[in-house]
């Protein structure tokens, strides 16, 4: 290209030199300084003409993104003093929740795909939590940790529409352990969402201070809707970071876990924040709580909620400290039906150390102790009950990505 307009530009100063040689009205001074402007604009052309197809090139490819290939597994042994003697642990946990055996809490293989504008990922996984967490998805479902697929509807800005099974947008924990500031979850966490099915709309602002969501949901975790259930629920997230050390968070739920013809409604709000405090200290403070209808049309409604706190101190690089305390409340059974006289009201305590000997690597060990506030709800090995309830594990987790596809 650069060639030709080499040879063009050669044939034109030619012709025009020779043009201007037989117009006597003009000096050999005026045809030097035409031609002179010539060979300039024609440069400048050909310049903007080598830069032009590059920059057209990569605004005209929003979809040309890479391709990671990622992979987290959590191994770990748990002893519970109370020695239930099924193996597992009380009801309620769902994360971590075989006693006295070595096992694997989550095994996760993940393909993600991003672009300017187009996103998916898709990300299989076993272990105890899954069998566990998604016992009630039928078959293969339950190997499911994410499956969906966005775009970003605006060109400048960001306005993604996401569709399929994705990570919950309630509470700061996740399934992903090393994610998290403790070994096991918190009661609050294993006891709301962990994923979702539906679609969701989500503005994120352009200095990543702000971004709000819109959901539509097929139910209260859920990857397949109860059976007889015709209403989807929804949802809906506010995020913010008022100070670049402060994220606050606040995110609801609307919707029905029973088929239409017992149905109830279920209301919930999480609401937290994370404070860093400097470099090496910061703190998360979170509360739940939550409502449902007594029965169908009651106005009479079932009320639990939640406090958590857990404050985590990093002393050197490689480790890391946490400690948590936490209370949950539902006397009515909503969520966590006991049978008893005064229902779940129970008091949590956890230390945890953290070891990271080399990149993506996390070795923990936890402390934690349960301690019902009224009524004895955790069944030891005789087949007497506690208010009581200590335990101690340690787990190794190790993740690693490979992106094999650049931009």
């Amino acid at each position: 290209m650069k060639t030709l307009y080499i040879a063009v530009f050669i044939g034109i100063k030619s012709m025009l030199f020779q043009s201007l040689q037989a117009q006597s009205i003009l000096s050999d001074a005026d045809r030097q300084a035409i031609i002179q402007q010539l060979k300039k604009e024609i440069l400048d052309s050909l310049k903007s003409a080598e830069v032009l197809p590059q920059d057209v090139s990569e605004k005209d490819k929003p979809w040309k993104g890479t391709l990671e290939l990622s992979g987290y597994l959590e191994a770990y042994y748990l002893y519970d003093f109370n020695q239930p003697s099924t193996g597992n642990r009380p009801g309620f946990i769902y994360s971590f929740n075989r006693h006295n055996e070595f096992n694997v809490n989550l095994a996760l293989l993940k393909l993600n795909y991003s672009a300017q504008r187009l996103r998916a990922n898709i990300a299989f996984m076993a272990g105890t939590y899954p069998n566990a967490n998604l016992a009630a998805e039928p078959g293969v479902l339950k190997n499911i940790f994410e499956a969906n697929a966005g775009i970003n509807l605006l060109k400048k800005k960001q306005l993604w529409l996401d569709m399929g099974i994705f990570a919950s947008h309630i509470g700061f924990e996740s399934a992903i352990g090393a994610d998290c500031s403790n070994l096991t979850r918190s009661i609050l966490a294993d006891n709301s969402p962990y994923y979702e099915s539906g679609a969701k709309l989500t503005y994120e602002s352009d200095n990543g201070n702000f971004m709000a969501s819109a959901l539509i949901l097929n139910g209260w975790q859920r990857i397949q809707r109860v059976e007889g259930n015709s209403l989807p629920s929804f949802g809906w997230q506010v995020q913010g970071k008022p100070h670049e050390k402060v994220l606050l968070n606040s995110s609801s739920f609307i919707g029905t876990d029973q088929p239409d013809d017992t149905r109830t409604m279920r209301y919930f709000h999480n609401f937290y924040g994370i404070f860093e405090a400097t470099d090496n200290f910061s703190m998360m403070l979170g509360f739940d709580v939550g409502a449902e209808q007594k029965a169908k049309a009651s106005k009479d409604y079932n009320v639990w909620y939640s406090p958590v706190l857990i404050a985590r101190y990093q002393p050197i690089e490689k480790m890391a400290l946490a400690a948590r305390f936490e209370y949950y409340s539902d006397r009515n059974g909503a969520i966590i039906p006991t049978g008893t006289l005064n229902g779940f009201e129970t008091f949590g305590y956890s230390l945890n150390v953290d070891l990271m000997p080399f990149p993506g690597a996390k070795i923990r060990m936890e402390g934690r102790l349960f301690q019902s506030r009224q009524d004895d709800i955790f069944e030891k090995k005789n087949g007497s009950f506690t208010k009581l309830n200590p335990f101690a594990g340690f787990s190794f987790a190790y993740a690693f990505a490979h992106k094999f596809i650049g931009r």
